[in-house]
């Protein structure tokens, strides 16, 4: 048998899998006794590290007992559950990380779902036992009856249980009896997890993942399903529609901790990255020259939410970003959808706006994001959910919402979510908080999580995941207020700020610039009002006595991306630029917005 095994670490999001990698690559001693290595090491883009969150999986392997453990780590965020689908491919069995106090959570049951459906081997492992309140048995429970509902196999509801702290860096199979080490999980992975098996026979590898390096270009990651890959040797590659390109291989390399190293063959059951064969994408198999076979395409979940992505038309176009024109634009969108397969882009009738698909507007904006870090300017309208028709009938996405949150604010918790169309299904304590779980369309969702987080102090916790399509829910009420739109184009004043104050709330400062027909802030009524913050104090030679007062301006409140993007209506855009994001009107001057307002009513 092969000393190799393929394990996928997957969870809810925050559950520990990244710190976990951490402690497994510190106790197997890939590192020297005096390397510095900092914590979450995979976390390894600056996006993740500011946000604390996984966004794209990544492969490490470590030897343990001389065998070789290849370990995926994944994503928590159901937005990306595009990246946890495919990458469990190449898994022969996972790690399921379950929050101590919290339990399973949606996400834990999606990749849960995914996982026993491709049959793969679990271990559960409950984490963070030190917490206070921790639950450990009755987290245990939950686990073994989400797994039954899943219709798991009995042998995978024979699964081993491991406790632990994977931050305090020890494992036991018992949470009263703390160890000192993780050496008890690489022990239950090595028992339970299955040898990579060797199948002989012609050549089949599933490209499951992409790198990219400068010098050598698109680097296809995968598991050799069968046979064996050589340097050198001549391939064919299978397209998804079933298409053959014969090609060649240049290099080999496989996965030996952090790095990758060269190899000269690699047979079925590891995992390697295979440089020069052109032109494939995710999916594709790499199959014999002679009588290439293709493995089953990946199937990944149809995308929930669309925005349309055009150009910078603003007044200020230009003036930060390198990228500006729908070339630019049109070419970065595509080159996106050849690794992030949940991800969609479709073409409109304007050659400069295109229509994105993806899972969520955390899946959204993190390619927004992503885009401005590298110079793009662009423009981003409203998030809208894509509704289809199932057997004569308008349906919509509908998600299955949780919301922990201190009991004394429940009440609040459940008059917004039940304004927004949501129903409430369970409601129960657990430890000091109030659970409750809903029902909730998709489009109910955008703009939920700020006044969720107002109304609660900032102290709910939220978590959603896609359940179906269900049938069309009615008209959901959008944004209360009307905004502040600008005027004039210019430079801000504090005391044009401090006269209008009374009329809402600002998002912008004193002294910053801004152009005709930019959102600045929020009216206290339902219509928008357009002012003039430009104004300077008139000024004359004789000194009035007492009027000269200090302004004194309230703090603006400033918006980050999702929170805009769940802020502006259909009528408004969102302008992303490398130093500023701003909001818009569609239509700068207030005379077209006028002739043009009836195309927005319905939306």
């Amino acid at each position: 048998m092969q000393k190799i095994r393929n394990i996928a670490i997957i969870a809810h999001v925050d559950h520990g899998k990244t710190t976990l990698v951490d402690k497994i690559l510190h106790s197997c001693s890939i590192f020297r006794d005096n390397e510095q290595t900092g914590e979450l090491i995979l976390d390894n883009n600056d996006l993740e590290r500011e946000r604390g969150i996984t966004i794209v999986s990544k492969n490490v392997s470590v030897r343990y007992k001389d065998v070789k453990i290849n370990i995926i780590d994944t994503p928590g965020h159901a937005d990306f559950g595009g990246e946890v689908e495919r990458v469990l491919k190449m898994a022969d069995g996972v790690l399921l990380l379950c929050d101590a106090f919290e339990g399973a959570m949606p996400q834990t049951r999606f990749v849960t779902q995914k996982a026993l459906a491709l049959g793969l081997k679990p271990i559960v492992v409950v984490n963070k036992v030190d917490k206070e309140n921790c639950r450990p048995e009755e987290v245990y429970e939950q686990i073994f009856e989400l797994f039954f509902n899943l219709e798991a196999t009995e042998e995978q509801l024979d699964f081993p249980v491991i406790y632990g702290s994977s931050k305090q860096g020890w494992m036991s199979t018992d949470w009263k009896v703390p160890t000192t080490d993780i050496f008890p999980l690489m022990d239950a992975i090595l028992e339970n997890i299955p040898p990579a098996p060797i199948s002989e026979g012609t050549l089949q590898m599933q490209i499951t993942s992409l790198d990219y390096s400068s010098f050598v270009g698109r680097i296809a990651i995968g598991r050799v399903a069968r046979g064996t890959i050589r340097e050198n040797m001549p391939v064919s590659l299978v397209k998804r529609d079933g298409t053959i390109q014969k090609s060649r291989i240049k290099e080999l390399y496989t996965f030996e901790g952090l790095g990758k190293v060269k190899a000269t063959e690699v047979s079925s059951g590891d995992i390697c990255a295979v440089v020069g064969i052109e032109g494939f994408d995710i999916g594709d198999t790499i199959a014999d020259f002679e009588k290439p076979e293709q493995l089953e395409v990946i199937h990944i979940d149809e995308p929930t939410m669309n925005m349309l992505f055009t150009i910078n038309t603003s007044p200020f176009f230009g003036k930060e970003g390198k990228f500006v024109t729908s070339r630019h634009l049109r070419d970065r969108l595509y080159k996106e959808m050849e690794k992030n397969l949940a991800l969609k882009v479709v073409e409109t009738e304007s050659p400069d706006s295109y229509l994105v698909y993806g899972r969520g507007i955390l899946h959204l904006s993190v390619l927004i994001e992503t885009m401005r870090r590298e110079g793009y300017e662009l423009q981003v309208g409203q998030p809208q959910v894509i509704i289809k028709e199932v057997d004569g009938v308008k349906c919509e996405p509908v998600e299955t919402l949780i919301v922990d949150v201190p009991g004394e604010v429940a009440g609040k918790v459940i008059e917004l979510v039940t304004q927004r169309k949501g129903d409430l299904l369970v409601m129960e304590p657990k430890g000091d908080l109030q659970h409750l779980e809903f029902e909730i369309p998709a489009r109910g969702i955008i703009g939920l999580r700020n006044n969720v987080l107002t109304a609660t102090g900032g102290e709910a916790i939220m978590a959603h995941r896609f359940k179906s399509y269900e049938p069309w829910k009615g008209n959901i009420p959008g944004r209360l207020n009307g905004v502040l739109v600008s005027m004039d184009t210019g430079k801000t004043t504090a005391f044009a700020i401090d006269k209008l104050q009374d009329r809402g709330r600002f998002h912008i400062d004193p002294g910053v610039d801004i152009y005709e027909g930019q959102v600045l802030g929020e009216h206290i009524r339902d219509n928008d009002l357009v002012i003039n913050l430009t104004k300077g104090k008139q000024l004359t030679n004789m000194r009035a006595s007492g009027s000269d007062t200090n302004v004194r301006i309230a703090p603006a409140i400033k918006f980050s991306l999702e929170e805009s993007m769940e802020y502006i209506q259909a009528d408004e855009y969102i302008e992303v630029t490398p130093q500023s994001i701003r909001m818009r009107k569609i239509f700068l001057n207030e005379n077209e917005r006028r002739v043009n307002a009836k195309k927005f009513q319905n939306q």
